[in-house]
């Protein structure tokens, strides 16, 4: 499952917190995050390229609890790789999901129904 996402979106941060429910309950599922900060979140583009430069989980945790985010260590590539592919694929908005079938569904499900969706129920 894929997952475009921006470290100060309230939606997303919903996700994220679904997404591990999704992990303990099933070991089975796999989220890859991509960054992708909209412009309208002001900071999210520096606390995602400092996310991806740290490749940590707990920095994007910490970015969803409003804890402070350290300077980005690295250039912007891969910031700007997932802000292309997200624009080439006509993807506007966070937190945007796709499935392994290429099915893409646009803002927070809670666990039991985002397990339904991967599933293509």
């Amino acid at each position: 499952m894929i997952v475009f996402t921006d470290p100060d979106c309230p939606y997303c941060r919903k996700l994220h917190e679904e997404m591990k429910a999704v992990i303990e309950k099933r070991k089975d599922i796999a989220f890859h995050l991509l960054m992708h900060p909209l412009p309208m979140h002001k900071d999210a583009y520096k606390k995602a390229q400092a996310i991806l430069c740290e490749k940590s989980l707990d920095l994007l945790d910490d970015a969803f609890r409003g804890k402070a985010v350290p300077e980005p260590k690295c250039g912007p590539e891969a910031v700007e790789r997932s802000i292309n592919l997200a624009k080439e694929l006509g993807f506007s908005g966070t937190p945007t999901l796709v499935r392994e079938d290429g099915v893409v569904a646009s803002g927070a499900l809670q666990a039991d129904k985002l397990i339904s969706w991967i599933d293509g129920k």
